[in-house]
């Protein structure tokens, strides 16, 4: 099988099994999290923007299906509709229209889904799903145009080369001193129990794995246009961190989408003439690729070059084009990790009907019970759990309240979202939230104790609330 159609077929298999993962994952967790009785209700959003943009400047801002319908019923169809879309895509099924359907649906929660669709994974999956539809073979046995693998290419770069930047943009001492690894395994959003392993490691040598991480976020990315051989050890170093990023804390689809990316670092262009003349695209593809790539790569180099030179100035041609494009968000910045977080912020949400017993409400995967081992949620992703650590890192948010809302209403698709609900599907009459600090314990500890890890409490994050008053004070 030629190398270059095998890259092709690996990365739409790929491609086509996240959004699967994408859109079942948030099927989970949707009725809660955007419908009627859920926290941001989608619905909701529309009716309070529709007013202020005509009904022409809808589909500009915010590019979204849900204009149409967004029931319950809707959401929980179009996350169907995206698992299938996604099986049709893995195999290849008219790719080109499939990915510009699953595109415009991923877009649709993406633009309407604010805090818990914000991540850099989901704009990183729109991006890849625009890129598809350029990359996308004109018929089988035909290769991408050479802009078009370029392109695939580029966003592999630009994805790990900006990430290694901005930890050392930010001025990070964390990073700039080696400490950062100390930290991350222990303050990382949702820790996995070989997370918990690693931050034991000794000190020295979380410091060479701080500067292998930049060193390979900063160095190898530009391998990404080098010959081939060189290429075949950069996806194996870039894949290889992911892996590692993967094995020790749970980031939904990021690390298998990344790795999806890196496929493009292994295309081959057929070596004889006889090969490259029977994978030849059609001009038309070729041409609808080059008026693709050139806009792209203007974009999101301009935007790098910013990122970079802080004096470097957008044409202004340039510069409109960036402002058109950004509600599609689909070529976008990257920069993970860029500042590390030295302290573990966790709050705890409790519930009581009389103000002096209170109950606490166990989540999932986030941190809680301080006897339960960091748990495995990956490639799902659990949207309230991971915002529920930014949430900690300073005051609460407005969706925090409609959060708390919902429990005191008793919204049963929002309780769904708890793994312990302590008073068993029924509203309390107060809720309350505490702010710790955890952190996690030493070998000796887990040895004796069994705990995973220890806390200690800094304060009140909101103080009890009835119904009436959240209904009256909630943002």
């Amino acid at each position: 099988m030629r190398k270059s159609t095998l890259v092709n077929k690996l990365f739409f298999a790929a491609l086509g099994g996240i959004y699967v993962v994408a859109f079942r994952s948030l099927g989970k967790q949707v009725k809660g999290l955007y419908g009627k009785r859920g926290i941001r209700p989608i619905a909701g959003f529309l009716d309070a923007v529709r007013p202020s943009l005509r009904p022409s400047e809808r589909l500009r801002y915010v590019p979204s299906l849900f204009w149409i319908d967004a029931s319950d019923a809707t959401l929980v169809r179009a996350c169907r509709a995206g698992q299938i879309g996604g099986v049709m895509l893995a195999l290849r099924i008219a790719p080109r229209t499939t990915a510009a359907a699953l595109w415009a649906l991923y877009l649709s929660f993406v633009s309407t889904g604010r805090d818990f669709l914000s991540f850099q994974w989901d704009v990183l999956l729109l991006e890849n799903g625009l890129h598809a539809i350029v990359v996308a073979p004109s018929r089988r046995g035909k290769r991408p145009p050479t802009s078009a693998k370029a392109l695939m290419r580029w966003l592999a770069f630009r994805l790990q080369f900006e990430s290694g930047h901005a930890k050392l943009a930010s001025r990070d001492k964390t990073w700039r001193n080696g400490e950062a690894m100390a930290y991350h395994f222990e303050t990382q959003p949702l820790p996995t129990p070989p997370g918990w392993y690693s931050h034991q490691l000794p000190r020295r040598l979380q410091h060479l794995m701080t500067y292998a991480t930049l060193g390979v976020e900063l160095v190898v990315p530009w391998l990404a246009f080098a010959p081939r051989r060189l290429r075949r050890a950069a996806f194996a170093l870039l894949s290889g961190l992911q892996v590692a990023i993967g094995v020790t804390g749970n980031y939904g689809f990021f690390n298998l989408l990344t790795v999806a990316d890196n496929l493009w670092l292994l295309d081959e262009r057929p070596r004889t003439r006889a090969a490259r003349l029977a994978t030849k695209p059609p001009w038309w593809h070729r041409v609808l690729s080059l008026g693709a790539a050139v806009p792209i790569v203007a974009v999101s180099g301009a935007t790098l070059a910013s990122r970079l030179f802080q004096r470097a100035r957008t044409p202004e041609p340039i510069a409109k084009l960036q402002a058109a494009v950004a509600p599609l968000y689909s070529i976008n910045p990257y920069g993970l990790f860029a500042v590390m977080t030295t302290e573990r912020p966790e709050i705890v949400i409790e519930g009581s009907n009389d103000a002096v017993d209170w109950q606490e409400y166990g989540f999932r995967y986030k941190p809680g019970d301080l006897d339960r081992p960091p748990q495995w949620a990956q490639p799902h992703m659990p949207r309230v759990d991971w915002q529920m650590w930014f949430a900690a890192l300073g005051p609460a948010p407005p969706w925090f309240f409609h959060f708390l809302l919902r429990v005191l209403e008793g919204s049963p698709d929002v309780l769904a979202l708890f793994e312990h609900d302590p008073f068993g599907g029924k509203a309390p009459r107060y809720v309350r939230a505490l702010l710790y600090d955890y952190h996690f314990t030493d070998l000796a500890t887990r040895r004796k104790t069994g705990a995973w890890w220890r806390r200690e409490l800094l304060g009140t994050y909101v103080i009890p609330i009835e119904l009436d008053d959240l209904r009256r004070l909630r943002p």
